[in-house]
């Protein structure tokens, strides 16, 4: 279980899960080979991350997170160069990913690094999985995840919704609100999230009057905010998407936007898209670390990303850290592996995260690579998390920080 203090965050041991990303390389081939034969492993991994949809805030911190890793990576020069293949993953509307995965499987990587939607994800895991390709999601926060048959193939960065869910609904009730409703996408994320917010806030004595959902793609949410409006609830948790940009304007009129409750799926920057104020007080909740303890990594981060020709991160670094940790630990894991074949790396995976119990710990790729590369057994511990997998590729280490919403509509950590 995990614990709750008033700085916002939370950590938990063996609640996390693990993120999806999939790494292509070519086959390790004698002369491709690490290992005895001393040769540079040429590792290729594409990504399918959302540039469109209705989570393409997240799209810029988590492209630039695996840049950074690949940057980092290369330059280590300790046995192995990465290849990136960026795809967008869109989302279960646009449906980018029916081209995309194709094409980056047609590529030939042993890897796809994606998507952030659980629902997509699941959209696309037995393709990916299926063709004996990793899939490496930073973002899927699904508890579905847990127990999918994925020939042990599927790994995520990102805790589970089960730490998410129970952290939301926790604030929620220390705020002193005893009833709510929510508005919530409807795709095993949303309904996933919501069934955990409920089912913890009853039990610290709550209660949910309605929780109306809506599918992606839908542009008009009038009988969702009628409905919530109509059972007279003391808060609203929004598990919504992009979505909110329409919803949040139209419901605060109504009701004080002080008692909504946000969760990673819209926790972003909104100080050019609503009225100065709009959400001032309100509250969400994001998977990951404090960003107040990683300033310097972000900013190398957002430095590289406008260095590369890119608008800047504008202080959104959302899944930015699980991107990077998923980059680098399948090229610690090719590297241990001594292969770039995609099941060679995933037997390693869990090892080089930690999992195995038996490693040195480190924090850098090149770090860890000279431990690997000396003999040894690495133990990456991430910026996002020390990760530390357990046998079905979740995370058994993570935290889920709540921030708060100022006048400028922007969120920074509570407390």
């Amino acid at each position: 279980m995990s614990a709750f203090s008033r700085s916002g965050l939370v950590k938990a041991s063996a609640l996390t899960a693990a993120a999806a990303l999939v790494l292509a390389g070519c086959a390790a081939t004698e002369e491709e080979s690490g290992g005895a034969s001393g040769e540079t492993l040429q590792l290729k991994i594409g990504t399918a991350l959302p540039i469109t949809g209705n989570l393409a805030f997240l799209g810029p911190p988590e492209e630039a997170g695996v840049y950074l890793a690949q940057k980092e990576i290369n330059e280590a020069d300790a046995g192995i160069e990465l290849e990136v293949v960026f795809g967008d993953s869109g989302d279960t509307d646009n449906k980018a990913y029916e081209t995309e995965i194709p094409r980056l499987l047609n590529e030939d990587v042993k890897a796809i690094l994606g998507a952030a939607s659980s629902g997509v994800s699941l959209q696309f895991i037995d393709q990916v999985t299926g063709a004996g390709v990793i899939q490496f999601s930073p973002a899927n926060t699904s508890a579905a995840f847990t127990t999918y048959d994925d020939d042990g193939l599927y790994f995520r960065t990102a805790p589970s919704d089960v730490l998410q869910g129970e952290v939301l609904a926790n604030q929620i009730a220390a705020d002193g609100h005893e009833k709510i409703a929510m508005i919530v996408l409807n795709d095993p994320y949303g309904t996933g999230l919501r069934d955990r917010v409920q089912e913890v806030f009853e039990a610290a004595g709550g209660e949910v009057l309605a929780a109306p959902t809506y599918n992606t793609g839908d542009t008009n949410f009038t009988s969702q905010i009628n409905e919530v409006l109509a059972v007279d609830p003391d808060a609203i948790a929004l598990i919504t998407f992009d979505e909110i940009k329409t919803i949040a304007p139209d419901l605060a009129a109504q009701f004080d936007a002080s008692n909504f409750y946000l969760v990673d799926g819209n926790l972003s920057n909104y100080s050019e898209d609503f009225e100065p104020g709009l959400l001032e007080g309100a509250k969400g909740t994001l998977p990951g670390v404090d960003p107040r303890d990683v300033v310097e990594f972000n900013d190398r981060m957002n430095s590289y990303w406008v260095e590369l020709g890119n608008d800047d991160l504008n202080n959104v670094y959302a899944y930015g850290a699980e991107s990077y940790d998923a980059t680098v630990l399948l090229a610690l894991a090719s590297l241990a592996a001594g292969s770039t074949e995609s099941r060679d790396i995933a037997d390693k995976l869990q090892e080089v995260s930690g999992g195995s119990g038996n490693g040195e710990k480190c924090t850098s790729f090149a770090e860890c690579a000279d431990i690997i590369n000396g003999g040894g057994v690495a133990d990456y511990d991430g910026v996002s998390s020390p990760i530390t997998f357990d046998e079905v590729g979740d995370p058994t280490e993570g935290s889920v920080i709540v921030y708060q919403y100022g006048a400028d509509n922007n969120y920074a950590p509570l407390g």
